[in-house]
Protein backbone atom coordinates (compact mmCIF):
# COMPACT_ATOMS: atom_id res chain seq x y z
CA UNK A 1 0.00 0.00 0.00
CA UNK A 2 1.53 3.02 -1.36
CA UNK A 3 0.52 5.20 2.14
CA UNK A 4 0.70 3.28 5.02
CA UNK A 5 -2.61 2.65 7.06
CA UNK A 6 -1.66 4.42 10.29
CA UNK A 7 -0.73 7.36 8.71
CA UNK A 8 -4.23 7.30 6.40
CA UNK A 9 -5.93 6.98 9.95
CA UNK A 10 -3.85 9.54 11.63
CA UNK A 11 -4.74 12.25 8.94
CA UNK A 12 -8.35 11.12 8.75
CA UNK A 13 -8.19 12.02 12.54
CA UNK A 14 -6.42 15.16 12.31
CA UNK A 15 -9.36 16.47 9.50
CA UNK A 16 -11.82 15.75 11.70
CA UNK A 17 -10.43 17.36 14.66
CA UNK A 18 -10.30 20.23 12.63
CA UNK A 19 -13.39 20.70 11.35
CA UNK A 20 -14.96 20.15 14.85
CA UNK A 21 -12.95 22.96 15.95
CA UNK A 22 -14.46 25.08 12.85
CA UNK A 23 -10.39 25.70 11.86
CA UNK A 24 -10.81 26.46 7.98
CA UNK A 25 -7.24 26.74 7.34
CA UNK A 26 -4.48 24.37 8.31
CA UNK A 27 -1.64 22.70 7.89
CA UNK A 28 -1.12 19.00 6.52
CA UNK A 29 2.52 18.81 5.55
CA UNK A 30 4.99 21.20 6.68
CA UNK A 31 7.88 21.76 3.60
CA UNK A 32 10.62 22.61 7.02
CA UNK A 33 14.02 23.80 5.77
CA UNK A 34 16.35 23.52 7.82
CA UNK A 35 19.20 24.65 5.48
CA UNK A 36 19.37 25.99 1.42
CA UNK A 37 22.70 24.76 0.99
CA UNK A 38 23.82 21.91 -1.21
CA UNK A 39 25.63 19.48 -2.45
CA UNK A 40 24.66 19.80 -6.17
CA UNK A 41 23.39 22.60 -8.52
CA UNK A 42 20.21 20.77 -9.98
CA UNK A 43 19.15 23.17 -13.28
CA UNK A 44 15.44 23.79 -12.09
CA UNK A 45 16.16 24.88 -8.52
CA UNK A 46 16.18 27.99 -7.18
CA UNK A 47 16.90 27.53 -3.71
CA UNK A 48 20.79 27.77 -3.86
CA UNK A 49 20.25 30.84 -5.12
CA UNK A 50 20.12 32.69 -1.68
CA UNK A 51 23.27 34.49 -0.43
CA UNK A 52 26.66 33.10 0.92
CA UNK A 53 25.56 34.34 4.35
CA UNK A 54 22.32 32.35 4.31
CA UNK A 55 23.79 29.32 2.79
CA UNK A 56 25.99 28.89 5.99
CA UNK A 57 23.75 28.89 7.89
CA UNK A 58 21.85 25.77 9.65
CA UNK A 59 18.79 25.88 11.45
CA UNK A 60 19.34 24.84 15.07
CA UNK A 61 17.16 21.16 16.36
CA UNK A 62 15.04 23.09 18.72
CA UNK A 63 14.09 26.10 16.57
CA UNK A 64 12.50 23.39 13.83
CA UNK A 65 10.43 21.64 16.23
CA UNK A 66 9.33 24.53 17.77
CA UNK A 67 7.48 25.77 14.42
CA UNK A 68 6.28 22.01 13.97
CA UNK A 69 4.65 21.96 17.34
CA UNK A 70 3.67 25.85 16.83
CA UNK A 71 1.40 25.01 13.67
CA UNK A 72 0.40 21.29 14.97
CA UNK A 73 0.93 19.66 11.30
CA UNK A 74 0.56 15.62 11.54
CA UNK A 75 3.37 15.50 8.78
CA UNK A 76 6.80 16.82 8.08
CA UNK A 77 8.69 16.81 4.84
CA UNK A 78 12.53 17.59 5.44
CA UNK A 79 14.28 19.44 2.41
CA UNK A 80 16.42 22.13 1.88
CA UNK A 81 19.13 22.12 0.19
CA UNK A 82 20.48 19.16 0.97
CA UNK A 83 19.13 18.03 4.48
CA UNK A 84 22.10 15.29 4.89
CA UNK A 85 24.50 18.66 5.13
CA UNK A 86 22.74 19.46 8.33
CA UNK A 87 24.85 18.27 11.32
CA UNK A 88 22.28 17.25 13.13
CA UNK A 89 19.80 16.09 10.86
CA UNK A 90 19.34 12.64 12.62
CA UNK A 91 18.69 14.64 16.19
CA UNK A 92 16.01 16.68 14.40
CA UNK A 93 14.47 13.45 12.13
CA UNK A 94 14.56 11.15 16.37
CA UNK A 95 12.69 14.59 17.62
CA UNK A 96 10.05 14.81 15.17
CA UNK A 97 9.30 11.01 15.44
CA UNK A 98 9.59 10.75 18.98
CA UNK A 99 6.17 13.25 18.41
CA UNK A 100 4.86 10.70 16.42
CA UNK A 101 5.16 13.36 13.32
CA UNK A 102 5.11 11.28 9.89
CA UNK A 103 8.60 12.79 8.77
CA UNK A 104 9.57 12.54 4.89
CA UNK A 105 13.58 13.21 4.70
CA UNK A 106 14.06 14.69 1.10
CA UNK A 107 17.08 13.85 -0.25
CA UNK A 108 19.36 13.56 -3.71
CA UNK A 109 20.99 10.91 -1.72
CA UNK A 110 24.62 11.53 -2.77
CA UNK A 111 25.44 11.26 0.81
CA UNK A 112 23.86 8.43 2.55
CA UNK A 113 26.30 5.80 1.63
CA UNK A 114 29.35 8.37 2.40
CA UNK A 115 28.42 9.60 5.66
CA UNK A 116 26.51 6.81 6.92
CA UNK A 117 28.63 6.28 10.01
CA UNK A 118 27.88 10.05 10.80
CA UNK A 119 23.88 9.36 11.18
CA UNK A 120 22.37 8.07 13.98
CA UNK A 121 19.08 7.01 12.24
CA UNK A 122 16.21 4.21 13.16
CA UNK A 123 13.74 2.52 11.17
CA UNK A 124 10.27 3.43 11.92
CA UNK A 125 6.75 3.39 10.86
CA UNK A 126 6.80 7.03 11.06
CA UNK A 127 9.95 7.77 9.02
CA UNK A 128 11.20 7.58 5.60
CA UNK A 129 13.65 8.59 2.74
CA UNK A 130 12.39 10.31 -0.07
CA UNK A 131 15.14 10.15 -2.87
CA UNK A 132 14.29 12.59 -5.97
CA UNK A 133 14.81 10.85 -8.92
CA UNK A 134 14.23 13.14 -11.70
CA UNK A 135 14.19 10.24 -15.05
CA UNK A 136 16.78 7.14 -15.75
CA UNK A 137 20.68 8.00 -15.52
CA UNK A 138 21.04 9.68 -18.53
CA UNK A 139 18.00 12.22 -17.75
CA UNK A 140 19.09 12.63 -13.92
CA UNK A 141 22.18 13.35 -14.16
CA UNK A 142 21.54 15.88 -16.75
CA UNK A 143 18.75 17.39 -14.50
CA UNK A 144 21.01 17.19 -11.31
CA UNK A 145 24.29 18.67 -13.95
CA UNK A 146 26.51 15.89 -11.97
CA UNK A 147 27.53 12.38 -14.05
CA UNK A 148 27.20 9.72 -11.42
CA UNK A 149 24.46 10.55 -8.92
CA UNK A 150 21.61 8.48 -10.48
CA UNK A 151 23.73 5.70 -9.86
CA UNK A 152 24.68 6.43 -6.17
CA UNK A 153 20.84 7.63 -5.64
CA UNK A 154 19.84 3.85 -6.57
CA UNK A 155 22.81 2.44 -4.84
CA UNK A 156 21.35 4.46 -1.60
CA UNK A 157 18.06 3.06 -1.92
CA UNK A 158 19.44 -0.50 -1.96
CA UNK A 159 21.58 0.21 0.99
CA UNK A 160 18.25 1.69 3.11
CA UNK A 161 15.99 -0.82 2.43
CA UNK A 162 18.74 -3.63 3.45
CA UNK A 163 18.68 -1.47 6.50
CA UNK A 164 14.76 -1.60 7.27
CA UNK A 165 13.74 1.95 6.44
CA UNK A 166 10.92 3.11 4.46
CA UNK A 167 12.10 4.93 1.06
CA UNK A 168 10.37 6.74 -1.49
CA UNK A 169 10.82 8.68 -4.71
CA UNK A 170 9.61 11.90 -5.63
CA UNK A 171 10.24 12.91 -9.69
CA UNK A 172 9.65 16.23 -10.92
CA UNK A 173 8.89 16.43 -14.99
CA UNK A 174 9.65 19.13 -17.67
CA UNK A 175 8.35 19.84 -21.05
CA UNK A 176 11.71 17.63 -22.50
CA UNK A 177 9.95 14.76 -20.76
CA UNK A 178 7.62 12.80 -23.13
CA UNK A 179 4.78 9.97 -21.22
CA UNK A 180 7.19 7.21 -22.46
CA UNK A 181 10.31 9.32 -20.47
CA UNK A 182 7.35 9.02 -17.35
CA UNK A 183 6.59 5.57 -17.71
CA UNK A 184 10.81 3.86 -17.79
CA UNK A 185 11.53 5.50 -15.05
CA UNK A 186 8.40 4.85 -13.11
CA UNK A 187 8.51 1.69 -14.30
CA UNK A 188 12.12 1.25 -13.36
CA UNK A 189 11.19 2.41 -9.53
CA UNK A 190 7.92 0.51 -9.37
CA UNK A 191 9.12 -2.77 -10.65
CA UNK A 192 13.01 -3.25 -10.61
CA UNK A 193 13.66 -0.83 -7.84
CA UNK A 194 10.70 -2.31 -5.79
CA UNK A 195 10.65 1.63 -3.59
CA UNK A 196 7.72 1.39 -1.45
CA UNK A 197 5.58 4.60 -3.26
CA UNK A 198 6.68 7.50 -5.40
CA UNK A 199 5.65 10.82 -5.79
CA UNK A 200 5.77 13.37 -8.63
CA UNK A 201 5.04 16.67 -9.77
CA UNK A 202 5.22 18.96 -12.72
CA UNK A 203 8.37 21.17 -12.16
CA UNK A 204 7.41 25.21 -11.00
CA UNK A 205 9.18 27.78 -13.01
CA UNK A 206 11.42 29.11 -9.92
CA UNK A 207 12.16 32.76 -10.64
CA UNK A 208 15.70 32.22 -9.69
CA UNK A 209 16.09 28.95 -11.33
CA UNK A 210 19.28 28.24 -13.82
CA UNK A 211 17.32 26.59 -16.55
CA UNK A 212 14.05 28.48 -17.55
CA UNK A 213 13.00 27.42 -20.45
CA UNK A 214 12.08 23.81 -19.78
CA UNK A 215 8.55 24.25 -17.25
CA UNK A 216 5.25 22.84 -18.41
CA UNK A 217 2.57 25.08 -18.93
CA UNK A 218 -1.17 23.55 -17.99
CA UNK A 219 -2.00 22.57 -21.19
CA UNK A 220 1.18 20.18 -21.60
CA UNK A 221 0.99 19.07 -17.90
CA UNK A 222 -2.61 17.49 -18.57
CA UNK A 223 -1.55 16.34 -22.15
CA UNK A 224 1.51 14.54 -20.95
CA UNK A 225 0.26 13.03 -17.49
CA UNK A 226 -2.84 11.61 -18.83
CA UNK A 227 -0.68 9.51 -21.80
CA UNK A 228 1.72 8.62 -19.01
CA UNK A 229 -1.00 7.04 -17.15
CA UNK A 230 -2.99 4.99 -19.41
CA UNK A 231 -3.27 1.50 -20.11
CA UNK A 232 -3.09 0.57 -16.34
CA UNK A 233 -0.27 2.31 -15.31
CA UNK A 234 -1.67 4.54 -12.84
CA UNK A 235 -3.34 2.04 -10.83
CA UNK A 236 -0.27 -0.41 -11.28
CA UNK A 237 2.16 2.20 -9.71
CA UNK A 238 2.79 2.76 -6.20
CA UNK A 239 1.68 6.02 -6.13
CA UNK A 240 1.95 7.86 -2.72
CA UNK A 241 -0.95 10.74 -4.04
CA UNK A 242 -4.78 10.71 -4.08
CA UNK A 243 -6.63 9.45 -6.91
CA UNK A 244 -8.13 13.38 -7.16
CA UNK A 245 -4.56 15.08 -7.59
CA UNK A 246 -3.95 12.64 -10.27
CA UNK A 247 -7.13 13.42 -11.64
CA UNK A 248 -6.09 17.03 -11.37
CA UNK A 249 -2.87 16.42 -13.14
CA UNK A 250 -4.86 14.50 -15.90
CA UNK A 251 -7.54 17.37 -16.25
CA UNK A 252 -10.26 15.29 -15.58
CA UNK A 253 -10.91 17.94 -12.66
CA UNK A 254 -9.97 21.27 -11.88
CA UNK A 255 -9.17 22.74 -8.07
CA UNK A 256 -8.13 25.62 -6.30
CA UNK A 257 -4.67 26.28 -4.66
CA UNK A 258 -4.53 25.40 -1.24
CA UNK A 259 -0.96 26.63 -0.80
CA UNK A 260 -1.72 27.20 3.32
CA UNK A 261 -2.07 23.35 3.76
CA UNK A 262 1.44 22.88 2.48
CA UNK A 263 3.61 25.79 4.15
CA UNK A 264 7.41 26.04 4.19
CA UNK A 265 9.15 27.00 7.23
CA UNK A 266 13.59 27.59 6.60
CA UNK A 267 15.91 30.06 8.19
CA UNK A 268 14.28 33.26 6.98
CA UNK A 269 10.21 31.59 8.68
CA UNK A 270 7.16 31.09 7.43
CA UNK A 271 7.55 31.74 3.85
CA UNK A 272 4.28 33.49 2.33
CA UNK A 273 2.37 31.82 0.37
CA UNK A 274 3.85 28.90 -0.58
CA UNK A 275 7.10 26.61 -1.09
CA UNK A 276 7.76 27.90 -4.71
CA UNK A 277 7.11 31.62 -3.78
CA UNK A 278 8.78 34.25 -1.65
CA UNK A 279 5.93 37.47 -0.86
CA UNK A 280 7.75 37.75 2.42
CA UNK A 281 8.36 36.14 5.64
CA UNK A 282 6.48 35.50 8.80
CA UNK A 283 7.26 34.48 12.16
CA UNK A 284 4.36 32.46 13.16
CA UNK A 285 2.20 30.26 10.94
CA UNK A 286 -0.73 31.67 12.52
CA UNK A 287 0.48 35.10 11.61
CA UNK A 288 0.99 33.35 8.13
CA UNK A 289 -2.84 32.53 8.12
CA UNK A 290 -4.00 35.57 9.23
CA UNK A 291 -1.96 38.08 7.08
CA UNK A 292 -1.94 36.67 4.00
CA UNK A 293 -4.32 37.27 0.99
CA UNK A 294 -4.94 34.27 0.14
CA UNK A 295 -7.29 35.15 -2.71
CA UNK A 296 -4.87 37.43 -4.39
CA UNK A 297 -3.00 33.49 -4.91
CA UNK A 298 -3.87 30.98 -8.07
CA UNK A 299 -4.75 30.69 -11.69
CA UNK A 300 -6.09 34.07 -12.99
CA UNK A 301 -5.03 35.72 -10.10
CA UNK A 302 -1.52 35.97 -10.06
CA UNK A 303 0.66 35.23 -13.26
CA UNK A 304 3.19 33.42 -11.06
CA UNK A 305 0.31 30.55 -10.52
CA UNK A 306 -0.63 30.27 -14.19
CA UNK A 307 0.92 27.14 -14.90
CA UNK A 308 1.25 25.99 -11.48
CA UNK A 309 -0.23 22.25 -10.91
CA UNK A 310 2.54 21.32 -8.26
CA UNK A 311 1.94 18.86 -5.46
CA UNK A 312 2.49 21.58 -2.58
CA UNK A 313 -0.52 23.86 -3.88
CA UNK A 314 -3.13 21.08 -5.54
CA UNK A 315 -2.53 17.66 -3.30
CA UNK A 316 -3.82 19.25 -0.26
CA UNK A 317 -6.80 19.98 -1.78
CA UNK A 318 -7.46 16.76 -3.19
CA UNK A 319 -7.26 15.72 -0.24
CA UNK A 320 -9.84 17.67 1.64
CA UNK A 321 -12.01 17.36 -1.13
CA UNK A 322 -11.82 13.11 -1.28
CA UNK A 323 -12.61 13.64 2.96
CA UNK A 324 -15.58 15.76 1.97
CA UNK A 325 -16.81 12.65 -0.02
CA UNK A 326 -18.01 9.23 1.03
CA UNK A 327 -18.07 8.49 -2.79
CA UNK A 328 -14.51 9.80 -2.94
CA UNK A 329 -13.24 8.36 0.06
CA UNK A 330 -14.03 4.79 -0.53
CA UNK A 331 -12.21 5.14 -4.19
CA UNK A 332 -9.43 6.04 -2.36
CA UNK A 333 -8.90 2.96 -0.39
CA UNK A 334 -9.95 0.73 -3.34
CA UNK A 335 -7.41 2.56 -5.71
CA UNK A 336 -4.50 2.57 -2.94
CA UNK A 337 -5.22 -0.56 -1.36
Amino acid sequence: MPVPVRQSARIGRYLLEQKLRGRTKFPLIVELEPLFACNLKCNGCGKIQQPHQILRQRMPVEQAIAAIEECGAPMVSLAGGEPLMHPQIDEMVNELVRRKKFVYLCTNADLIRKRWDKFNFTPSQYFSFAVHIDGLRERHDESVAKEGVFDEAIAAIGFLKEKGFRVTTNSTFFNTDTPQTIIDVLNFLNDEVKVDSMMLSPAYAYEKAPDQDHFLGVTETRELFAKAFANGNRKRWRLNHSPLFLDFLEGKIDFDCTAWAIPSYSLLGWQRPCYLMADGYTKTYQELIETTDWDAYGRGRDVRCNNCMAHCGYEPTAVLATMGSLRQSVRAVREQG
